[in-house]
């Protein structure tokens, strides 16, 4: 899978907006934005809670879920991959991880930092799979429950991934 939305140059505009549109959450976004020039395989620690909640399942389970709701629309909200492939965060509305009860599934809202590598590049364990695209794109947490259903069943049955 690769990221759509940004083109992964870190020159790009794509790039560029992603950039001002997650810095705009930190607590010193000339701050972060630095570091992240300053630092090519550096990441920053933002804040959900304030423009996305993140909703973490094993990767086992992301991935496929990533694949359906590619299928069902055009393009899902940004996407991260971390702690190599353990892992899969779904960036959803603020007041998601609030109301989120699903088995295996970690919420990160309000009061939760994660850590996030520039849009547009790979660092170490943690990479895009859905680049941001700047606009504020994230996914419905109901198309993202369907997907995880999808996905889970079709595992459950021997179909191995979505």
């Amino acid at each position: 899978m690769t990221g759509t939305g940004a083109s992964g140059r870190p020159g790009s505009a794509g790039a560029r907006a992603a950039v001002e549109w997650l810095a705009s959450v930190a607590p010193d976004p000339d701050a972060c934005r630095w570091e992240w020039e300053r630092d090519p395989l550096g990441t920053a620690l933002l804040p959900a809670g304030r423009r996305w909640d993140v909703l973490i399942v094993p990767g086992w389970l992301g991935h496929p879920a990533l694949d359906v709701l590619q299928r069902l629309v055009e393009r899902p909200g940004p996407v991260l991959r971390g702690f190599g492939g353990e892992r899969t965060g779904f960036f959803v509305p603020v007041g998601t991880a609030a109301r989120w009860v699903g088995t295996g599934t970690r919420a990160a809202g309000r009061g939760a930092w994660i850590a996030v590598p520039h849009p547009g590049r790979v660092v170490g364990a943690a990479r895009w799979l859905v680049v941001p695209d700047g606009s504020g794109t994230l996914t419905d947490p109901a198309l993202l429950e369907l997907a995880l259903h999808e996905a889970a069943g079709r595992i459950a049955g021997g179909g191995g991934r979505a």
